[in-house]
């Protein structure tokens, strides 16, 4: 089963020509969720060969432009390509009365429902569940309310050992039982609990996106043990006066996020237009995180099974 996270913009919001806006499209078990929707994601998509039908799920951290302003056209282009589903939508509010806006004035005749869920920005909660995943809000510290992402694998359905099967001679009906999660009474009258003939047949994986955020030590305990870390690092350690003022990160803090979080792997974007190399900013981070990464667009960074 599928675990990735695909960059589809990394910029902050001043335009430059080879880098653009945030997005990213994260696919668990092959259903799509759309992470940030700025300007030309719907186009990114089409270079990534993501199709935007398969979207489960749109989740927005503020309403920032560069962070937004695609959502609108994308919304539009799903009308042309078919869709009839509903699509939910997770942000700060108020972009449900803004969503309004937008249809009363150029789709009026969506075929689908656009379905907005309010985040609150300080709250760690759960905003969506399915049969295989959760994903939980994260505050952070920005200009306006603002809330990353925690996409969290649930737990699979424990596999029973094959070699228990043989040795204890199982009937269909307790591998059943053991499938379940139940312990299995023997025709000898021994009782085997669960743990004794299943095992776990991967870990499961994790994703958080924090962005945008000045150092939030809370946020990264909130990110405790996760797989992957996308972290803004908007301007270099010695612009560390800037990126206060302006609600951002360094690559110092976010490789200190990383590092408090425990993370696997540490992805570094929303680079201010002042870097034409981003990788002066990775190597910067990993000075503290090794393990860190440029979120270069187009790249898809997976999350393999460990035992």
């Amino acid at each position: 089963m599928s675990f990735s996270v695909t960059i589809l913009g990394s910029s902050s919001a001043r335009p430059t020509p080879s880098r653009h806006p945030s997005a990213q499209l994260v696919n668990v078990h092959e259903q799509h969720y759309l992470v940030d929707a700025g300007e030309g994601v719907q186009q990114q998509m089409v270079r990534a060969g993501i199709n935007p039908l398969k979207l489960k799920a749109i989740f927005i951290s503020h309403l920032h432009g560069d962070h937004v302003f695609g959502l609108f056209p994308l919304l539009s282009t799903l009308g042309l390509y078919g869709r009839r589903t509903p699509l939910p939508i997770y942000a700060p509010a108020p972009l449900g009365e803004i969503l309004e806006c937008h249809r009363r004035y150029f789709d009026t005749d969506l075929p689908y429902e656009t379905e907005w869920h309010e985040v609150r920005t300080t709250e760690h909660a759960l905003l969506w569940e399915n049969r295989t995943l959760e994903v939980w809000s994260i505050p952070l510290r920005h200009r306006v309310p603002t809330s990353g992402f925690l996409f969290r694998e649930k737990r699979p359905p424990r596999n029973v050992d094959k070699f228990k099967i043989a040795k204890y001679n199982l009937t269909i009906a307790q591998i059943a039982e053991a499938k379940r999660g139940e312990a299995v009474e023997l025709d000898t009258g021994e009782v085997l609990n669960n743990e004794e003939l299943t095992y776990e047949p991967y870990k499961p994986r994790s994703y958080a996106y924090l962005s945008d955020t000045a150092w939030s030590p809370k946020a990264a305990e909130l990110c405790r043990g996760v797989d992957l870390m996308y972290h803004e690092a908007t301007y270099a350690t010695a612009e560390r006066k800037n990126a206060r003022l302006r609600g951002h990160s360094t690559t110092e803090e976010a490789a200190r996020a990383a590092l408090r979080a425990s993370a696997g792997r540490l992805v570094i974007g929303h680079y201010s237009s002042r870097y034409k190399d981003e990788n002066v900013l990775v190597e910067e981070a990993r000075t503290l995180f090794p393990n860190t990464c440029a979120a270069t667009e187009g790249k898809t960074f997976t999350i393999e099974k460990q035992r």
